[in-house]
């Protein structure tokens, strides 16, 4: 499985990405997000889905970037070319997964900014090659392992969040999601941009690096549990001492 995280806050773009890869009974890590920058350039695309069809769908697109970088003046652009990109590999595997028992099912997410772009933007791309852009009201995608990460994202992360507490409240909902299931783990890899700056920033996190952080955060929640108030049970439990 994967945990890949997409956040587009006003001051620029917050991407993590875990590395591991689960095949069977064998385990490795690989990286899931690359980054392309030149100049006024600047994007970078996170994937989920099987190896094998992200590895051919990106090896496309990186000659394609060769071939037409100085063409694609705005983030969208880009992304329909590599939407085309993963239509092709999909043209090409489907039958052969399909009878094997398996789903094309590779999922993107691209961000950055352009040299014609008026902002940083940020895209959900679909196995079947269309895309959505991300929002202000919504401001993050998760593909992938989905479902643990997202309360925390919903109850804390707003479009007016600085990116250092964007970049804090994803490592969070990263690490809820290493705590339920056991096919997300470090390393982790994260991307930062700031708005106008077509610069990208790329760092890996080793478990050891951020340990004791998800450690403070446990603890924090233990306490947080103890403070919050129990009157409002009071009806439940009067009802079970009735019946003792």
């Amino acid at each position: 499985m994967t945990y890949c995280l997409g956040i587009k806050v006003a001051t620029g773009l917050v991407a993590i990405a875990d590395t591991r890869l689960t095949s069977g009974t064998e385990v490795s890590t690989n990286k899931k997000v690359s980054v392309h920058q030149l100049e006024k350039h600047s994007m970078f695309i996170m994937t989920s889905g099987l190896r094998s069809v992200r590895d051919k769908a990106i090896t496309y697109f990186k000659e394609v970037l060769e071939e037409r970088d100085s063409s694609f003046d705005k983030l969208y652009k880009a992304v329909n070319a590599f939407g085309t990109q993963v239509r092709r590999v999909a043209d090409e595997d489907r039958r052969s997964l399909s009878e094997a028992g398996l789903s094309f099912n590779l999922f993107a997410i691209v961000g950055g900014q352009l040299e014609k772009d008026d902002e940083h933007k940020l895209f959900l791309l679909y196995p079947e090659g269309n895309w959505v852009e991300v929002g202000d009201g919504s401001p993050f995608i998760i593909i992938g392992n989905s479902g643990y990460g997202k309360p925390l994202l919903y109850r804390s992360l707003k479009f007016t969040s600085s990116m250092q507490d964007a970049m804090k409240i994803g490592f969070l909902s990263f690490d809820s999601t290493r705590v339920s299931s056991n096919d997300v783990d470090y390393p982790l890899d994260a991307v930062i941009y700031e708005k106008n700056s077509f610069q990208l920033i790329e760092h890996r996190f080793e478990k050891d690096d951020l340990d004791y952080v998800g450690k403070q955060w446990s603890a924090l929640l233990n306490n947080s549990v103890q403070k919050l108030p129990v009157e409002w049970m009071d009806p439940l439990f009067a009802k079970s001492e009735e019946t003792s």
